[in-house]
C-alpha cells in the first residue's frame, strides 16, 4: 500500500482512539478509585488529582514501546495481507464500535470491561470481513471461550480473596478487645504486605516489564523469564522501606493522633519524634463521623455534602436561553464548566438508590478511628492499581492506532506495531479527562450502590482484586480487572452475614452489561465495516 494513503482513516482513528481512551478513563479507571471515593477515604477531586499523575506517568514511563496490533490474536492478521487498506478500515471501525459502547455503558453507570469491548469490536470486524471462521472461538490461544469464562471466573476468584482478607481483618483487628491499638500495631504488617503485592503487580504488569511469570495453559507449568533479581529487588526494597517508615514514624504518629487525640497536622508525620506534645483535638470524633458516616444523624442534622454543586449544575442547564451564536457558545461553555465541577466535587457516596440504602442497613459499622487507619492503605492500593492500569491498559486504545499509523506511514504493519510517545501521552491525557469529567457515573454505582463501603472493606476489595489479577495471570486464567473489582465488592458485602447487604438489582444490571459487551461492540463495528467496504461507491 502506498505511503500516506487514506489519511482520512488515520485522522478518524486518532479521534476515536482519543474517545476510546476517554471512555476507558470514565469507566475502567473509575473502577480503581470507586471504593476509595465510596468509602470517603478520598474525595472525588482528590481521586482525580491522584489519577492525573498515576495514569499519565504510568502510560508515559512504563507504557509498552510495542503493542499487539490484534488484541490477544483474536483474529489472524495474515488475512489482510493482500488488502492493507481494508486493515486500516478494520482498526478504525473497531475503535468506533468499542468507544461508542463503553460511552453508552458509562452513561448508564454500567462497569464493563474495556478490554472485552475492543476484542468484541475486532470479532465483529473479523466476521464482517471473512466470516465466522476468521475468529478464534476456542479456549486455546485466548479465544472467545476464555472471555465468556472470565464473566464467572473473574468475580468468583476476586470475591473469595477479598472476603478472606476482610474476614481476617474483621476478626483480628475490628473485633479485637482493643481495636484501635490492634489496628495501630498491625500497620507495619498491612502496609508491608500491601506494598509488596501492589509493587509486584506494577512491576509485572507494566508495558515495559521484562518479568514474565505465566503458564501457557491453565494447569500448565509456570515459566519465568526476564530479570527476576532486578524486579524482585525493586519490590523487596520498596516493601522494606515502607516497613521502616511504619515502625519508626507511623506507629508513634497514630498513637498520638488517635489514642491520645493530639491535634497533629499531616506534616508532623515526617518528624513525629521531634514534635512536642500538642493540644487535644476536641473535634476528632466529630470530624471522623462527618468524614466516614455523614449519612448518620449528627447533632440532630444530616450532613449533606456538595448540595450547592448539584444545585449550580441544575441552574446552569437552564441558562441557555440566548438564541445568538455567541450566547449559544457561552451557554455551552458554562454548561461544560458546571458539569466539570460536578465531575470533580460531587459527593458520590451520598447518591444512593432506595435498594442501596436498604442494603446499607444490614452492614455492621466499626470504630471510625480504626477505619481511618485503613483509609491510608486504601488510597495506596488504588494509586498503585491506577499506575499499573496507565502502563498496561492504555494499549486497548493505542494498539489499533499504532497499527493504523504504521500502515499510513510505512504502508505495512507487523504483528507488533511501534508505539510513538505522542500516542501514549494522548492516551494518558484522554484517560485523565474521562475520569475527571465522567467517571462519577461509574463511581456512584460501584462506590456505594452495590453494598456499603468503609475504608476497611474498600481496602479488602482493592487488594483482593489486585491479587486476583496477579494470580490469574500466573495460572493462565482469563480475568478482567473490572469484573474482579465487582466480584470483590460482592464478596466483602456478603461478609455482613446476609445476602440482603447486596443491592442485587444493581448486580443484575452489571451482569446484563457484561453480556451485552461482546455482541453490541461487535455488531456495531462489523456493520460499520460492511457499510464502508461493501456499500455503494462512486468508484467503479
Amino acid at each position: 500500500m502506498p505511503v500516506n494513503s487514506f489519511t482520512w482513516i488515520f485522522g478518524l482513528t486518532v479521534a476515536f482512539s482519543f474517545l476510546d481512551a476517554y471512555a476507558i478513563g470514565a469507566n475502567d479507571v473509575a473502577n480503581s478509585f470507586a471504593t476509595s471515593v465510596g468509602s470517603r477515604s478520598l474525595k472525588l477531586w482528590q481521586a482525580c488529582c491522584i489519577a492525573i499523575f498515576t495514569e499519565f506517568i504510568g502510560a508515559i514511563a512504563l507504557g509498552a514501546s510495542t503493542t499487539g496490533t490484534i488484541k490477544d490474536g483474536i483474529i489472524a492478521l495474515s488475512m489482510f495481507d493482500k488488502r492493507q487498506d481494508l486493515l486500516m478500515a478494520a482498526f478504525m471501525c473497531a475503535l468506533i464500535g468499542s468507544s461508542t459502547w463503553v460511552m453508552i455503558a458509562t452513561r448508564f453507570g454500567w462497569p464493563v470491561s474495556t478490554t472485552h469491548s475492543i476484542v468484541g469490536a475486532l470479532i465483529g470486524v473479523g466476521i464482517s470481513a471473512f466470516g465466522t471462521d476468521a475468529v478464534n472461538w476456542a479456549w486455546d490461544g485466548k479465544g472467545v471461550a476464555q472471555i465468556v469464562a472470565s464473566w464467572l471466573i473473574s468475580p468468583a476468584v476476586a470475591a473469595i480473596l477479598a472476603a478472606l482478607i476482610y474476614g481476617l481483618t474483621r476478626q483480628f483487628v475490628l473485633k479485637a478487645k482493643n481495636p484501635l491499638r490492634a489496628g495501630i500495631y498491625a500497620i507495619p504488617f498491612y502496609f508491608t504486605i500491601t506494598t509488596f503485592i501492589v509493587a509486584f503487580y506494577v512491576v509485572s504488569k507494566n508495558g515495559k516489564s521484562t518479568l514474565k511469570i505465566t503458564a501457557n495453559t491453565f494447569g500448565g507449568p509456570l515459566t519465568v523469564s526476564g530479570d527476576v533479581a532486578l524486579c524482585m529487588g525493586i519490590v523487596g526494597g520498596l516493601a522494606g522501606f515502607v516497613l521502616l517508615v511504619c515502625v519508626g514514624l507511623a506507629i508513634p504518629y497514630f498513637i498520638r493522633k488517635l489514642e491520645k487525640e493530639e491535634d497533629l497536622k499531616w506534616y508532623h508525620f515526617f518528624y513525629i519524634i521531634f514534635v512536642p506534645t500538642q493540644p487535644k483535638n476536641e473535634k476528632l470524633e466529630h470530624d471522623l463521623k462527618v468524614q466516614f458516616t455523614p449519612h448518620l444523624l449528627e447533632d440532630g442534622e444530616k450532613v449533606v455534602a456538595n448540595a450547592d454543586v448539584e444545585q449550580k449544575v441544575h441552574v446552569a442547564e437552564g441558562q441557555t436561553d440566548s438564541k445568538t451564536v455567541i450566547g449559544t457558545i457561552k451557554g455551552g461553555l458554562m454548561g461544560t464548566y458546571e458539569l466539570a465541577k460536578k465531575g470533580l466535587f460531587l459527593d458520590v457516596a451520598s447518591v444512593q438508590s432506595e435498594n442501596a440504602q436498604a442494603a446499607h442497613g444490614h452492614a455492621t459499622l466499626y470504630d471510625n478511628k480504626v477505619e481511618f487507619l485503613f483509609s491510608f492503605l486504601q488510597v495506596m492500593t488504588a494509586s498503585f492499581a491506577s499506575f499499573a492500569h496507565g502502563s498496561n491498559d492504555v494499549a486497548n486504545a493505542i494498539g489499533p492506532l499504532a497499527a493504523v499509523y504504521d500502515l499510513w506511514s510505512t504502508g505495512q504493519v507487523a504483528k507488533n506495531a511501534n508505539v510513538q510517545t505522542w500516542m501514549l501521552a494522548m492516551g494518558g491525557i484522554a484517560i485523565d479527562l474521562g475520569l475527571a469529567l465522567y467517571g462519577w457515573r461509574i463511581m456512584i454505582n460501584l462506590g456505594n450502590n452495590l453494598t456499603y463501603h468503609s475504608p476497611s472493606r474498600g481496602f479488602a476489595m482493592e487488594l483482593g482484586a489486585a491479587l486476583s489479577v496477579i494470580s490469574a495471570s500466573f495460572l493462565a486464567l482469563p480475568v478482567s480487572t473490572t469484573q474482579c473489582i465487582v466480584g470483590a465488592t460482592i464478596g466483602v458485602g456478603l461478609m455482613n452475614g446476609t445476602a440482603k447487604a447486596i443491592n442485587w438489582k444493581m448486580v443484575s444490571w452489571t451482569l446484563f452489561s457484561w453480556l451485552l459487551t461482546l455482541p453490541v461492540a461487535g455488531v456495531s463495528a462489523g456493520c460499520l465495516y460492511a457499510l464502508l467496504t461493501r456499500g455503494p461507491s462512486f468508484n467503479k
